[in-house]
């Protein structure tokens, strides 16, 4: 037999602390709705895990595949995230960080820029902005106009990521009028490599 029980009930397994859970086995996000029938479980549900801080580990069988899905309590009613396996994550250990000895100094210019920076979480005032301009300049082709390819600066490496913070900070700080002053080009931080969490498998796409 092939097909898994949760390929016709989603099977709950366990439940666990919130806090506990690790975004980094998170995949795709859904929202999770009751039938007319279920509307009354499915509130005492949500208020019993909204109450507790735990959320349910279940089993769910999607696109002919079994995955494991967290689900929990949102603002406006319950999601579903399904999650990698834990085969399917890289271990930490294939992106040493080192370590090195923090000075208070340092540590206290850290501190100040994320609270220079510090703002309310409002996810719709991003925008993938590459995704705009390629449908600006799709709109510019079809109304006939000339498209020009700008190149593209060398970037180079940041070596000095307390510098970087540094600057970072001092143009936060740096009063409106001082914007007619000349400024310098600031390097890109590209001393932070980022590396795939996610395993990728033979004949599978694997954002990352």
């Amino acid at each position: 037999k092939i097909e898994p029980s949760s390929a016709r009930v989603m099977e709950i397994l366990e439940f666990v602390k919130l806090n506990e859970t690790d975004p980094l086995y998170f995949d795709a996000s859904y929202y999770v709705t009751p039938e007319d029938a279920g509307v009354k479980a499915y509130q005492l549900l949500m208020n019993a895990m909204e109450e507790s801080g735990y959320g349910a580990i279940a089993k769910l069988t999607m696109h002919q595949r079994e995955h494991i899905v967290v689900i929990r309590p949102g603002s406006k009613g319950m999601t579903l995230h399904t999650m990698f396996y834990s085969a399917e994550i890289r271990a930490a250990e294939s992106a040493p960080v080192g370590k090195v000895e923090l000075k208070d100094q340092e540590k206290k210019l850290a501190q100040q820029l994320i609270e220079s920076l510090a703002a309310p979480f409002e996810p719709q005032k991003y925008r993938d902005e590459y995704q705009d301009n390629v449908r600006a300049m799709i709109a510019a082709k079809l109304k006939g106009q000339e498209v020009t390819e700008v190149a593209h600066p060398h970037l180079a490496p940041v070596i000095d990521l307390m510098e970087a913070l540094k600057k970072s900070l001092a143009e936060k700080q740096a009063p409106a009028a001082s914007s007619s002053a000349p400024v310098g080009k600031k390097p890109p931080a590209r001393a932070l490599q980022p590396v795939p969490a996610v395993q990728k498998k033979a004949g599978k796409k694997v954002a990352g």
